[in-house]
């Protein structure tokens, strides 16, 4: 996401803005995303060939989320400068893997309890999941710097 970000970020503001080209900012933005994901599919493969094996096709689709592509959109709908993008990028990204991290951690625990039937496997992801969005969005009209 880092790379994406800044990478994305550069494209805009010394390709897409001087020459006057911003309509094809969201086109842009995910020819940066799918080669950063070719990059890392091939990386991957060549290196944790277990690992890449086990993921397979998920792979890309874990990678390519839509998080990687709004953090490009918004550092050009707000004219960000490079540390502006930056910490836009690494924020994004550790609030990413925060949030994988707790739901991952959540699951787990769900596996090892003991659920009803009728809440089985999809039921109870679904229900997690909701509660996990309603706990983020506590955090949406919160001000830090007042």
């Amino acid at each position: 996401m880092l790379t994406t970000g800044m990478m994305s970020w550069l494209l805009f503001e010394f390709v897409l803005k001087p020459l006057q080209l911003r309509f094809l900012q969201v086109i842009v933005f995910i020819g940066v995303v799918a080669f950063m994901v070719q990059l890392l599919d091939t990386v991957l493969k060549k290196t944790h060939r277990a690992l890449h094996e086990k993921f397979g096709i998920y792979l890309v689709l874990i990678t390519t989320n839509c998080i990687i592509l709004a953090v490009p959109l918004l550092n050009a709908a707000a004219n960000a400068g490079p540390l502006e993008s930056l910490a836009l990028a690494l924020g994004s990204g550790a609030g990413f893997a925060l949030a994988l991290f707790l739901m991952s951690c959540a699951r787990e625990r769900v596996e090892l309890a003991r659920v009803p039937a009728s809440f089985q496997g999809l039921p109870i992801a679904f229900a997690l999941t909701g509660l996990f969005a309603l706990a983020f969005m506590g955090f949406a009209g919160l001000d830090f710097l007042r």
